[in-house]
């Protein structure tokens, strides 16, 4: 059995969002007043200011996302490969404790319920505790390049040669007076070692360095100093900004993220509320409950300000900066590399092997994880569907109405009014937090009237509202791989899909006897796929049609929700797969030597072969929009739904 642990009675640890870009729901949590705060290491530099910060954008990347930080209130979900989940905004994480999740998780989803049915190997599973200490589990990006991204370097880069001419003082002077915090001052530069030569290196490297500003030679006393001024005076002070970047440095800075328990949004805020608002961007979403390492980049903030961040943040650490000339975009990277580590096993070795040696050499069935499908008593894939049938009364009530299980008390009494009034206002006004997609719901309600529900249903951001229908498209996959395996098991058969060139052909029999399972494809339900020739199809239509759904029409009248359908593996295999079985005796310590720990030269955990408990340690390396819990699903052969980690863990805590 695979199992969750307390660190204490009262709060239950249950994050089953494994996947670095798992449809978790972080909580995001501004500052008192949605004031930014101030770090002591750039606190002449904090700007309080009411605009939000923008976050790159990717339209045209299919299953990208897109996040604006929040200075106020906010409990924005995180999505997987496509778009943030879902109403539980608020409601999943914080009940207060572990008792009153469990009795929520009772409602909640099993993998049947979602089509997770099969396993690919046969030996047998046995269990363990999965993120014990959120350090079980740390996640690497894997960039384009195919190269493990690592925090390994918090140097600032030097920039421009002449910086070198410059003590820090007279830097740190510059750069105020470029940013305009001495007003019409001018910073005086006292040439000791007096030449034409030097004078004319320090006339340069302050018009290199600080643009904006100029330089003239004074004499005073009988010494010669250079004094740098604005150029523009008062009018440059109108847009201080203007001149604030040097045109030959690239404009955004690329930087390597390394945190610990907090969700990359969650991450982003907590920078950008240290930051003057700017454009973030990234690759890939990174789970919460982990340690990771990503990319991330921001538009024209320099190293040095990233750098002082490191001073006065807990659970953060900034490095390996450099400027470049683009940000980053969702879906660029090659993939993630997980190290993962299970506690209290009780599989003996030669299970170990077995089930490790099959995940390197077989993989897992490629199955959307049960992050995708949300946490409570009303599945995403649900609303999903209301979504595609037009039945847009039924999409509000699987919203609003009253769910069973434990919910935060104002979700309660919100929908308790919803159901009692139908009256969008008084339920809205239960909401302490309105950005939650309830509030987000209710408000266009109250905007639009109940007759116009697609205009008011729009007032939810749009990846939050496509991520409905991406995870009935994920119901329909699940459930369809399941019956293919069934009937056809581990093999190609005649009337499989397989991709050449991104484009999908049916096998013939022939064909087929060259092809193996890891080739083949399955169809996400569309307008723009072709689907097996086998039974497969007939399978697809049949449960659409179950479901008031035409697969020969799977356009909707709103353009949004019209699906194209794509096409998904159906096994993966892992790559660098490796594992070792540890012995320890203290379950507190931490079993993976992290690249904080490297940097601080701190010495590699050290393991008594004699120890009392055992654990599993695996690495390996997946491509992006696969589930981390698939693959640990097929290690351990047990349910990864939170439904049942919660009962297994009320029976191991008895």
């Amino acid at each position: 059995m695979l199992t969750y642990s307390f660190t204490c009675p009262c709060y239950l640890l249950l994050t089953l969002s494994l996947c670095p870009m798992a449809d978790a729901e972080p909580m995001l949590v501004p500052a008192p007043g949605g004031e930014k705060r101030a770090c002591p290491a750039l606190e002449d530099e904090v700007a309080h200011s009411t605009k939000r910060p923008r976050v790159q954008k990717d339209e045209n990347n299919r299953g990208g996302h897109s996040h604006k930080p929040a200075q106020d209130e906010a409990e924005e979900p995180e999505g997987e490969e496509t778009e943030p989940l879902e109403e539980e905004d608020g409601e999943g994480a914080g009940l207060g404790s572990g008792e009153a999740f469990a009795e929520m998780m009772k409602h909640g989803l099993t993998e049947l319920d979602v089509g997770i049915q099969k396993f690919v190997s046969e030996h047998k599973g046995f269990s363990g505790i999965l993120k014990e200490r959120y350090s079980d589990f740390v996640v690497h990006e894997v960039n384009k390049e195919g190269k493990t991204v690592q925090l390994d370097d918090l140097s600032v880069p030097e920039e421009q040669p002449g910086s070198e001419v410059f003590t820090e003082e007279q830097k740190h002077q510059l750069e105020q007076l470029q940013l305009f915090k001495k007003k019409e001052g001018n910073v005086s530069i006292e040439m000791a070692d007096d030449t034409k030569e030097k004078r004319t290196l320090v006339h340069k490297a302050v018009k290199t360095l600080y643009p904006g500003l100029e330089t003239k030679t004074e004499e005073r006393e009988g010494k010669k100093f250079i004094v740098a001024y604005h150029a523009a005076g008062q009018k440059a002070l109108a847009a201080p900004r203007k001149h604030s970047w040097p045109k030959s440095r690239g404009a955004f800075c690329h930087f390597v993220l390394y945190k610990e328990n907090k969700d990359t949004m969650e991450a982003i805020n907590v920078l950008s509320k240290f930051l003057r608002p700017n454009v973030f961007s990234y690759m890939g979403t990174k789970d919460k409950r982990a340690i990771t390492v990503q990319e991330i980049a921001v538009l024209k903030v320099t190293a040095e300000r990233l750098s002082q961040l490191n001073k006065c943040l807990n659970n953060f650490k900034l490095g390996n900066f450099c400027y470049k000339k683009h940000p980053l975009k969702l879906g660029e990277l090659r993939g993630n590399h997980f190290t993962v580590v299970i506690r209290n096993i009780t599989g003996t070795d030669d299970q170990v092997q077995q089930a490790m040696t099959s995940l390197r050499e077989t993989g897992f069935i490629n199955y959307y994880g049960m992050q995708r499908f949300g946490t409570t008593a009303v599945p995403t894939h649900q609303v999903g569907k209301a979504i595609l049938q037009d039945n847009w009364n039924e999409v509000i009530d699987l919203i609003l109405k009253p769910r069973p299980g434990a919910e935060k008390g104002y979700l309660v009494k919100c929908r308790e009014e919803w159901a009692q009034s139908q009256d969008p206002e008084a339920a809205l006004k239960k909401l302490p937090v309105k950005r939650c997609v309830e509030g987000q719901l209710l408000r266009g309600l109250s905007m639009y009237g109940k007759k116009n529900i697609i205009t008011a249903f729009a007032m939810i951001p749009r990846n939050n509202r496509l991520m409905y229908i991406h995870s009935y498209q994920s119901f329909m996959w699940n459930t369809m791989v399941s019956r293919r395996i069934e009937a056809f098991g581990l093999k190609a058969v005649e009337g499989d899909l397989v991709l050449r060139g991104g484009t999908a052909f049916v096998l013939s029999a022939a064909e087929a006897e060259t092809h193996s399972i890891q080739d083949v494809v399955m169809p996400l339900p569309g307008f723009d796929v072709i689907y097996p020739t086998h039974h497969g199809k007939r399978g697809y239509r049949e449960k659409l049609s179950a479901d008031n759904l035409d697969i020969d029409n799977m356009r909707h009248r709103v353009r949004d929700y019209s699906l194209a359908g794509a096409y998904r593996r159906i096994l993966i295999k892992p790559s660098d797969v490796s594992w070792e079985v540890i012995n320890y005796d203290d379950p507190r310590i931490s079993l993976v030597h992290t690249d904080v720990e490297k940097l601080e030269d701190q010495p590699p955990p050290v393991f008594n072969k004699e120890g009392k408990y055992r654990a599993l340690r695996m690495e390996f390396s997946l491509p992006p929009s696969t589930y981390a819990t698939m693959a640990i699903r097929e290690v351990l052969k047990m349910d990864t739904s939170i439904k049942n980690q919660t009962q297994l863990n009320t029976i191991w805590l008895n």
